[in-house]
C-alpha cells in the first residue's frame, strides 16, 4: 500500500497497466480510507480490511459482515472468506462525482452479535480518460473591419469531465496572425475563452480568416480537442455592446414560483441604429441549464422556468451573452444562489434488527440500528428521534458522523407472560418551521424463557375413594398451568416415589402425565388402610426445567363388606356355643353375654342381636343392642324323658346395619347344671356378701381410668391445636369433641365408645369398635390365655388389653 500519490506517479499509472493501488490514510475509531483510481477492472483489490481494522476472518463471518450504504448502488463488494474488499462494478469518477474533487465513496461495514459498526471511505482518483471536447465542431464570427485593436470575442470554452492536470490546461489558435487567444488565469474557474484581435482586418485583403482552436489537458498522453472559427469581416461597426456588471449576483429561495424574474441583466452598445441593438442569449455552456431558467432577449430577463432543489444543486452560474447587429458582444456572469426550506422530511433507514427479542434480555439490549438522515442543511437537517415513553425501549444517539446513527435497546426487563408483543414506532422530526416528520414501525416479538413453574389449580386436592374398588378406577385429576409457551409449557406428571405399609405407592395408584389423571392400581381395602397420601409432581419441558408438587389425600370410604364376629364367649364351629344355667334358675336369669364386632365401621358396624324362630327359642331372649342372653321361662329338669341334665338348642344371629345387611350365626346349646345338695337353689335373694371390690371391679375401674386419663390427654391436644390454627380448615367439631380431619391413624381406630352393664353393680365394660382390630392384630397365643380365664374375667381382660392397644 502507499500514501501521499503526487502527480508523477499518478502520471506513471496511465503509461502501464491498470493496478491496484490503494493507500490507507487513517484507522481511527473504526475509520478506514483508500484511495483507488476510477475504471478499475471488476474484482480488483481495494483493500484489506482485516488487516487494517484489527479483525479476523472469523469475525467477520461469525458476525454476517456486509457493507451498508446510504443508496442501493453497491460499488464496493466484500469477500468475507478473505476479508478484502473489491471493486464490484465500473467506478465512471466523472459519473459519480462530476466535478467535485476529491469524489469519494462512503460505506459503512456492519457486523452483528455484538454489533459493530465501521465507516469506510474510498476515495476515487481520477486518470485521463477523456479528451476535451467543443460543445460545437465550428463556429463563425462576423467582424466589422472597423473593430479595434484588442476587441474581444467569447469562445465557449471546451469541457474535459476530468480533473486536475488531466482537465484543461491551455488552449492554442493557428494560425495566429490577427488574432491571438487570451487563456484565463484559471480555466476551471471560468466556461469561456477569449480571442482577442490584434491588429486591424481589412476587408479588402481579406473578406474570410478561418482558424483552429486546440485545447490541451495535461494528461500523459496529452489528449486535445479542436473547433473551426470562421471570422467573416464586416463594414462599418465599431462598437460591442458592454453589460452594466460583469457578474451578477441573486439569492432565491428553493420554492421560487415558476415563471418568476430572478433578476434582469442589461447592455449597452453605443453604435446606434440597428447596430446599437442588443439582443440578450445563454451561451452555449449555459443551454444545459435552460430546463431551469430562461432569459428574454429583449429585456435581459431571467426566468425560473423549471423546479429548484437544494438539494441536488446549491448554486447555479449561467453565462449571458449580449450581441448587437453586427455581430459583436460582450458575456457576463449571473450568479444564482439558491437557498434551502425545510421541505425534506428525515430518512430513517434500517441497518440492522434482531427479532424477536428473548424476554430475559438484559436493559440496554440492543434490538435494532437505525440511520437517520435529513437532506435539509441547518436547523432543517438537524434531527431528533424519539418513542412513546410508556415502552420498556428506549433510543439512544451515536456521535454525528458522515450518518446519524441511533440505536434501539431495552430499557427495562422484559416479561412476555404480560406483553408477547410489543409495536414500536419510531418518531424522527427535523427542526424546521413547520418542522417535518418521519416514522418506522418495529414490531417487537418476545421469545418465551421458562421463567414461570407450573402451579396446580388447587393448593391440595382431598378425594373419597369407595373400598373395594376395581383396579384403574379414576380417582382424582390434578390441573396445573404454566404461563410460557411451547416446550415451556409442555408439562409432565409424576407421582414422587413414596412408601404405603411398606410397598412402593406406584402399586397403589398411577398418573397419567399427560392431563393428571390419577388411577388405582388395586382394589383398596379400608379395613386395612382408611387413608393415604400422594405427592404429584408436575414438571414442564423447559431448560432446566421448572417443577411444583402437590399432596393428594385420599380417603378410602368404607363398604358394608365385612360379617359380624362373635369374640365372646369363645366356641367352636364344630360344636357351637356350650351355656350352662344353675338348676332351678328364675326366670330372667341372665344366662351369659353375647358380644360381636363388626370390622366395618360407621353405621355398617351397628349391630343387633337376635335368636332365630325354632323348639326352644322361645324359652331365650337376647337383647338387640347388648348381646344379653337371659331365659324368659323357668328351666326344669325333664326327668320324664329320662334326661337327667336336659339341653336346649336355639341359633342367635348377629346382624350388622349395613345395605345390604350381612350377618352371622351361632348355634347355642344351654343345659342345667346338676344339682348340688350343699347349695342353696333359691334364686330369689342375691345376698350381697362383703363390702370388698372383686378383681374383675377392680380391673374395670383401673380400665375405666386409664380410657378417662387418655381421653382428656386427647381433647388437651386437640384444643391446643385448634387454636393454633384457628381460622384454618384443620379443626372441626363432631359430636364427640374437637377433632381434627380424621388422619389415617384415627380413622383406623374407627369410633371408639364404651357400654356398660348395669345389671346390679358394675361387672364388666365393653370396648366397641376398636377391639376386632385389637383381636385380630393380637398374637394368637395371647388370646388363647385368656380364653383360659374363668368366663367372668375374659371379657374385663379384653377390654383392658383393648385400652392398651388404643393408647399405645
Amino acid at each position: 500500500m502507499f500514501g501521499g500519490a503526487s502527480s508523477t506517479r499518478i502520471s506513471s499509472w496511465l503509461m502501464q497497466p491498470l493496478v491496484l493501488c490503494v493507500f490507507v490514510m487513517t484507522v481511527a475509531r473504526g475509520q478506514v480510507r483508500y484511495s483507488v483510481p476510477e475504471e478499475m477492472t471488476k474484482g480488483s483489490l481495494v483493500g484489506n480490511i482485516v488487516q487494517d481494522l484489527g479483525l479476523d476472518v472469523k469475525r467477520l463471518k461469525s458476525g454476517r459482515a456486509r457493507i451498508f450504504t446510504e443508496d442501493s448502488r453497491e460499488y464496493i463488494g466484500l469477500n468475507v472468506d478473505k476479508g478484502t474488499l473489491l471493486v464490484k462494478e465500473r467506478i465512471d469518477r466523472e459519473e459519480l462525482c462530476a466535478q467535485v474533487s476529491p469524489c469519494s465513496l462512503h460505506f459503512q461495514i456492519i457486523l452483528e452479535n455484538p454489533m459493530e459498526l465501521h465507516r469506510i471511505d474510498v476515495e476515487i482518483l481520477d486518470i485521463n480518460d477523456h479528451a476535451p471536447v467543443f460543445m460545437k465542431k465550428e463556429i463563425a464570427f462576423q467582424i466589422s473591419e472597423s473593430a479595434l485593436s484588442g476587441a474581444r470575442y467569447s469562445i465557449d470554452s471546451a469541457n474535459d469531465p476530468d480533473v486536475g492536470l488531466n482537465s484543461i490546461q491551455t488552449y492554442k489558435l493557428t494560425p495566429s496572425d490577427h488574432f491571438t487567444v487570451k487563456i484565463p488565469a484559471h480555466l476551471d474557474d471560468t466556461k469561456y475563452v477569449e480571442m482577442i484581435l490584434q491588429k486591424p482586418l481589412d476587408r479588402e485583403t481579406g473578406e474570410e480568416h478561418k482558424m483552429i482552436l486546440t485545447a490541451f489537458d495535461g494528461g500523459n498522453p496529452q489528449k486535445t480537442g479542436t473547433i473551426k472559427i470562421n471570422v467573416i469581416v464586416l463594414d462599418a461597426n465599431d462598437n460591442a455592446p458592454v453589460f452594466s456588471h460583469s457578474i451578477y449576483k441573486a439569492s432565491i429561495p428553493e420554492n421560487f414560483p415558476k415563471g418568476s424574474s430572478v433578476l434582469r441583466v442589461s447592455a449597452t452598445d453605443k453604435d446606434v441604429g440597428s447596430n446599437g441593438d442588443v439582443t440578450y442569449s445563454f451561451s452555449q455552456s449555459s443551454e444545459r441549464l435552460s430546463i431551469l431558467f430562461q432569459i428574454d432577449s429583449s429585456s435581459g430577463d431571467i426566468i425560473v422556468n423549471g423546479q429548484l432543489d437544494f438539494e441536488k444543486s446549491k448554486k447555479y452560474e449561467l453565462y449571458v451573452e449580449a450581441t448587437d447587429k453586427g455581430g459583436l458582444s460582450d458575456t457576463s456572469k449571473v450568479h444564482i444562489e439558491i437557498t434551502d426550506i425545510n421541505d425534506n422530511a428525515p430518512i430513517i433507514s434500517v441497518i440492522s434488527f434482531s427479532n424477536p427479542v428473548a424476554e430475559s434480555s438484559a436493559p440496554s439490549t440492543v434490538i435494532a440500528m437505525l440511520n437517520v438522515k435529513d437532506l435539509d442543511s441547518g436547523k432543517n437537517g438537524i434531527v431528533r428521534c424519539y418513542i412513546a415513553q410508556n415502552l420498556p425501549f428506549k433510543i439512544k444517539s451515536s456521535s454525528p458522523n458522515f450518518y446519524k446513527h441511533y440505536t434501539l435497546v431495552t430499557d427495562r426487563r422484559l416479561d412476555r407472560e404480560v406483553i408477547d408483543e410489543y409495536t414500536v414506532v419510531v418518531t424522527a422530526t427535523d427542526s424546521g418551521s413547520p418542522p417535518l416528520s418521519s416514522q418506522k414501525t418495529f414490531a417487537v416479538r418476545l421469545s418465551d424463557v421458562n421463567d414461570n413453574a407450573p402451579v396446580f389449580s388447587q393448593n391440595s386436592y382431598s378425594v373419597d375413594v369407595a373400598e373395594n374398588n376395581a383396579p384403574g378406577t379414576p380417582i382424582a385429576t390434578v390441573l396445573a398451568l404454566d404461563p410460557d409457551v411451547g416446550d415451556n409449557a409442555r408439562l409432565s406428571y409424576s407421582i414422587l416415589p413414596t412408601t404405603i405399609h411398606g410397598s412402593p405407592i406406584s402399586s397403589y395408584v398411577y398418573i397419567n402425565p399427560d392431563n393428571g389423571n390419577i388411577f388405582t392400581m388395586r382394589s383398596l381395602d379400608y379395613e386395612q388402610m382408611n387413608t393415604f397420601k400422594i405427592e404429584v409432581q408436575v414438571r414442564d419441558a423447559g431448560a432446566p426445567p421448572q417443577t411444583s408438587n402437590i399432596t393428594v389425600h385420599v380417603f378410602v370410604v368404607d363398604q358394608n363388606d365385612n360379617p359380624p364376629v362373635i369374640l365372646y364367649p369363645t366356641y367352636s364351629e364344630d360344636a357351637g356355643l356350650q351355656l350352662t344355667v344353675p338348676h332351678g334358675a328364675p326366670v330372667g336369669h341372665r344366662v351369659n353375654k353375647l358380644v360381636a364386632v363388626d370390622p366395618d365401621s360407621g353405621h355398617n358396624a351397628w349391630l343387633f342381636y337376635s335368636i332365630a324362630p325354632g323348639d326352644d327359642s322361645s324359652l331365650f331372649h337376647i337383647e338387640p343392642h347388648t348381646g344379653e342372653l337371659r331365659t324368659t321361662q323357668k328351666l326344669m329338669d325333664d326327668e320324664q324323658g329320662g334326661k337327667t341334665h336336659p339341653a336346649y338348642n336355639f341359633i342367635v344371629v348377629v346382624r350388622d346395619n349395613g345395605q345390604p345387611a350381612l350377618s352371622t350365626s351361632v348355634s347355642v346349646t344351654v343345659t342345667i347344671e346338676e344339682k348340688s345338695p350343699d347349695k342353696s337353689t333359691d334364686f330369689r335373694i342375691t345376698p350381697h356378701k362383703g363390702t370388698g371390690v372383686t378383681d374383675v371391679t377392680l380391673y374395670l375401674i383401673i380400665s375405666l381410668g386409664c380410657v378417662t386419663l387418655v381421653s382428656l390427654l386427647t381433647m388437651t391436644v386437640l384444643l391446643v391445636r385448634c387454636i393454633r390454627h384457628k381460622g384454618g380448615s384443620t379443626c372441626c367439631y363432631s359430636r364427640t369433641g374437637f377433632r381434627s380431619r380424621p388422619s389415617y391413624q384415627q380413622r383406623a381406630h374407627k369410633d371408639l365408645h364404651l357400654q356398660l352393664n348395669t345389671d346390679g353393680p358394675i361387672r364388666y365394660m365393653e370396648v366397641v369398635g376398636g377391639i376386632y382390630f385389637f383381636y385380630l392384630n393380637y398374637p394368637k397365643h395371647l388370646n388363647g390365655s385368656v380364653s383360659r380365664f374363668p368366663q367372668k374375667y375374659q371379657a374385663a381382660l379384653f377390654s383392658i388389653l383393648i385400652i392398651i392397644k388404643n393408647v399405645s
